[in-house]
């Protein structure tokens, strides 16, 4: 990579810092292009150069949130031990999505539904396409099903319910409670794969 390359790469990067910070403060509707362009310690025309708009910037901000934990969470799957994997996909899973950054943008999204529905088909689109495909192989292939789709809903579900308080403003599961919710939500799918199975 050229100096020029790594000179806008680093640039781009600050743009991504400021524009988090703005939408996760203040909204998406209510965050400006000038508010970033100044915390960024640049003019607005460049801003433009690197996002040609506020919705094209909200999505790079959106995707550079979750860079790197689809990665980290996906590459358990490779575990050869099935019941490890899961485990240590779902401890990783749920980190994420308990996360403050992660809740932060979840009530950003749900605060916008109405106001700025485009975010939230953006966010759809860009969330879990590689997830849902990598599980529904590994499922598939670990336990010979056909259409594993509703079990992986349904493991996911259990596996996000903590969500649902974390975004009401309660205390987040420590890693402690994390593991604990993730081999019992992981022992009850494995056992429902098991008797359905042998019926």
């Amino acid at each position: 990579m050229s100096k020029v390359e790594q000179n806008r790469e680093k640039k781009k990067q600050v743009i991504l810092v400021a524009a988090k910070n703005a939408f996760l403060s203040e909204g998406y509707t209510a965050a400006s292009m000038d508010s970033i362009a100044a915390e960024a310690k640049i003019t607005k025309q460049t801003l433009y150069r690197y996002f040609p708009s506020k919705f094209n910037l909200f999505q790079s901000t959106l995707a550079k949130l979750g860079e790197g934990f689809n990665e980290r969470y996906l590459q358990h799957l490779s575990q050869k031990d099935t019941h490890d994997a899961l485990i240590a996909f779902a401890k990783e899973f749920m980190q994420f999505h308990l996360s403050g950054e992660h809740i932060a943008t979840q009530r950003l999204l749900i605060a916008e539904v109405n106001q700025s529905p485009e975010i939230i088909e953006s966010f759809m689109e860009m969330s879990s396409d590689s997830t849902s495909r990598a599980l529904h192989v590994f499922f598939a292939e670990r336990f010979d099903l056909v259409n594993p789709e509703t079990k992986i809903d349904l493991w996911l579900g259990m596996l996000l319910a903590p969500r649902a308080k974390a975004l009401l403003g309660m205390p987040t599961l420590n890693s402690e409670q994390i593991e604990k919710h993730v081999i019992e939500a992981t022992e009850l799918l494995l056992a429902g794969i098991c008797e359905s199975t042998t019926l």
